[in-house]
């Protein structure tokens, strides 16, 4: 069962991170039409399109996506139905509905989270490999207008040793511990 688990939560971490992805490359007005722009586009669309069509016309047109947004949290909460579903089935007691209301938003807010941290340390780990082996990449400017709002106040705090940038490190560090605070 517990590679079912693995496989329902890498499955819905991919789903939510493109869903985000999508959401932070429209905030910050990114050209959706390179990658990974395209990519998360073609794995989202069929949710977030239907959403923007439902929301109010003033949300629709504000600087923040609330389509990939709001489709980021309905994958949340499905992964959390779904995951109580899955241990529901190995366990014969089921819960109150408080409790398994509960269950579902706290596994919702928790991939959330998860996604989050562990999406930003793969956007900065390409960033950091790309930025020392290949910096005239095309999709290190994306990755550059994608990293450099996180990056910008550990630049104030943390000096370059050396002429290299250690801000990234240190993120990926904090990031790390907020995994490992989440659990």
């Amino acid at each position: 069962m517990r590679i079912v688990f693995f496989l329902l939560e890498t499955l819905f971490f991919f789903l939510v991170a493109c869903a985000l992805l999508r959401a932070w490359m429209n905030h910050l007005r990114i050209n959706m039409s390179g990658q990974p722009g395209r990519f998360a586009i073609a794995v989202t669309d069929w949710l977030v399109a239907p959403l923007r069509r439902l929301l109010p016309r003033a949300l629709a047109q504000s600087r923040v996506d609330w389509g990939s947004l709001l489709a980021a949290v309905l994958l949340a909460l499905a992964f959390g139905a779904l995951w109580l579903l899955l241990a529901a089935s190995v366990s014969a007691a089921p819960g109150s509905a408080v409790a398994m209301a509960t269950t579902v938003i706290t596994m919702a807010v928790r991939i959330l989270i998860r996604t989050v941290l562990q999406g930003l340390m793969i956007l900065l780990i390409g960033y950091a490999v790309l930025s020392w082996v290949q910096p005239q990449s095309p999709v290190m400017g994306t990755l550059d207008r994608l990293c450099a709002p996180i990056l910008r106040p550990l630049r104030r705090i943390v000096p370059l040793v050396g002429g290299v940038d250690l801000s990234v490190l240190v993120l990926i560090i904090l990031l790390q511990v907020g995994l490992m605070l989440l659990g």
